[in-house]
């Protein structure tokens, strides 16, 4: 049988291969592919910050796991809880965690190891030069430093503006580790440093020391101490109250934190692994 005309005059379809959903639309002629390059920049408020990052700039936890706490329930901002992913707030809201209001101030911390010649604190009246001097370019956040070293004494000191942290650290409940170098006018008889490790009864109190014990390699008139205790020339006067002049005192270890690879007078910021380790102590 002879087809029809209108078959054989039929023209096939361009877009006859695969299923009709797999076909392709023919361009309009009028069609225009967009420059991305001119699309318009939504611009991002400076005033604004993503919720995860508030939470974790107050120092409650890491920003993957303060997405779980959103999600959960445990967040609200001016008193509204919210569980939405990328909810952006303001400094000056009140955004607050488990019903505790959060401080959006991020927590920084700065590990020293101080000269000699520099007092710890954050002033002096009498112009004298401060550790504050030290770590003027290390950031623009008010940090305080964790305890302190003498004028004379030199080594590991720790500044942050985690309030929490520092009371922690500073308590001698906590029992936080605190290793020196001591250098004495002479040698330590091994009966002064038997009273040492049994406990001396000095002008206002008994102390004892964690451990003391001479340096391997090193004259006799060198020693470390581990002390936790916080009072004041603590070190020194221990040594004092046996007849021993210290010469030269550096803290070599405080907290788990060491002077690997920091100079003196130098500074580094703590490691993320060294801050949970600090927030670790019990």
């Amino acid at each position: 049988m002879a087809k029809s005309d209108n078959n054989r005059n039929r023209k096939p379809s361009r877009n006859t291969k695969g299923d009709e959903g797999n076909q392709r639309k023919p361009y309009s002629k009028n069609y225009k592919p967009q420059d991305k390059r001119n699309a318009p920049v939504k611009k991002s408020n400076p005033d604004e910050i993503r919720l995860n990052r508030y939470i974790a700039n107050a120092g409650i936890c890491s920003r993957r796991e303060a997405d779980t706490y959103i999600a959960a329930g445990n967040v609200s901002v001016n008193g509204k809880v919210i569980t939405e992913m990328g909810f952006k707030v303001k400094r000056s809201d009140d955004v607050r965690f488990d019903g505790k209001r959060l401080n959006p101030e991020k927590k920084e911390y700065i590990l020293l190891n101080k000269p000699k010649n520099f007092i710890t604190t954050t002033s002096d009246e009498k112009g004298r030069r401060t550790v504050m001097e030290l770590i003027s370019s290390a950031t623009k956040a008010r940090l305080l430093p964790v305890g302190r070293l003498d004028r004379n004494t030199t080594g590991l000191l720790l500044f942050t503006n985690d309030g929490d942290l520092t009371k922690k650290l500073t308590h001698p409940k906590h029992g936080v580790r605190k290793i020196y170098h001591v250098h004495l006018d002479k040698s330590l008889s091994l009966a002064d440093l038997h009273k040492i490790e049994a406990g001396l009864e000095l002008e206002d109190g008994p102390i004892e020391v964690d451990s003391i014990s001479f340096i391997q390699g090193a004259p006799k008139r060198e020693v470390g101490v581990e002390i936790h205790s916080g009072r004041n020339r603590i070190v020194r006067r221990i040594f004092e109250h046996l007849g021993y002049e210290v010469s030269k005192l550096d803290r070599v270890i405080f907290a788990g934190l060491t002077k690997k690879d920091l100079p003196r007078g130098h500074w580094r910021h703590l490691t993320e692994q060294e801050v949970i380790n600090l927030k670790m102590i019990k």
